[in-house]
């Protein structure tokens, strides 16, 4: 169970990408004749960077590797920042990320797999790894989910987070819309 007061001061959550958002599998080849990289995501996930964003958090992945599909991805379902540094130097990019937001470490959250993830699971509020993690990244977490990375934990944590803050009926609500016509008509008449 994630702590309530925990999970109303978070203000942004961080992201991994391979192995997080993905499964870690990348798959390389060539199509035209031009190198071509490709990687699974799964749409549920999706839909939990919408739900985030609904209640107030914002999103921001973070890659110690640049890749195309990872910015075309991250472009599709909207996150806010995207942080891809091939020199695997994490921490002073989200650091950037945080000063130019006006958002401390105490109200954050990432998530992450590898080693190269520690210095920023070390600085977070709410330190998070996939079970897919190696061992001394699940150890540095405070919340491991169930499901593993690309297959579902990004929407775990989205509903872990707004379970805790209270808000997940109001985040289906917004989602769902009105469930019949006549419940439309109401709301559309409620409004004005």
């Amino acid at each position: 169970m994630l702590d309530a007061a925990l999970a109303r001061r978070l203000k942004l959550i961080g992201f991994d990408v391979d192995g997080v958002f993905t499964d870690g599998g990348i798959f390389l080849g060539q199509v035209g004749g031009q190198p071509a990289e490709f990687k699974r995501f799964d749409v549920q996930d999706g839909l939990a960077v919408r739900l985030l964003h609904g209640a107030g958090i914002a999103v921001v992945l973070v890659s110690g590797r640049i890749s195309e599909a990872t910015t075309l991805r991250a472009r599709e379902i909207g996150v806010d920042d995207l942080i891809q540094d091939d020199a695997t130097r994490k921490l002073p990019a989200f650091e950037g990320v945080l000063a130019r937001r006006g958002v401390g470490f105490e109200e954050c959250a990432y998530v992450g797999d590898d080693l190269i993830d520690l210095p920023l699971l070390r600085r977070v509020a709410l330190p998070i790894a996939v079970p897919n993690a190696r061992p001394e990244v699940r150890a540095a977490a405070h919340y491991v989910t169930t499901a593993p990375g690309g297959q579902g934990a990004v929407r775990e944590i989205a509903e872990t987070i707004l379970q805790a803050r209270g808000v997940w009926d109001a985040e289906l609500n917004r989602i769902e819309g009105p469930r019949s016509v006549s419940d439309a008509v109401r709301r559309s008449a409620g409004s004005r």
